[in-house]
């Protein structure tokens, strides 16, 4: 059946580097359907339109940056569960502090290992995974 392959879980990475979203791409399209946006209000449009298992934000963009998207998402009631993944190049303690306290499920560091962003994702994927009944 390749009713699976069409329905494969969603991950929205939102950064505003076009090679940041190659690279997710790279590392995530073989398992995943990878949706990019560069900013937080196409972000929350395509949000509020599929069905996103995972979040991946850069903390380091214009206007709105990803601390305040992550809270922004997280005082929406129907993402309160949502994972969000801070994948960004800021890689202090207190930033990671900073991610956590805006509402971060995870904290990964930019150049970020391609492994290692597979394992965190289907980490999440497989927590918010359960059998649906159609």
């Amino acid at each position: 059946m390749s009713a699976n392959f069409h329905h494969r879980p969603v991950v929205l990475a939102v950064d505003d580097s076009p090679l940041i979203h190659q690279l997710i791409r790279e590392a995530l399209g073989q398992y995943y359907h990878v949706l990019v946006a560069d900013n937080a209000n196409t972000a929350l449009a395509t949000l509020y339109q599929e069905p996103i298992q995972v979040l991946l934000l850069d903390v380091t963009m214009p206007e709105v940056d990803g601390l305040e998207l992550c809270r922004t998402v997280r005082t929406l009631p129907q993402f309160h569960t949502l994972p969000i993944v801070m994948l960004t190049s800021r890689d202090a303690p207190f930033d990671r502090v900073q991610g956590r306290m805006a509402g971060a499920s995870e904290y990964l560091t930019k150049p970020f290992d391609a492994e290692e962003l597979r394992q965190v994702v289907q980490k999440f994927v497989a927590v918010a995974s359960t059998p649906a009944i159609e």
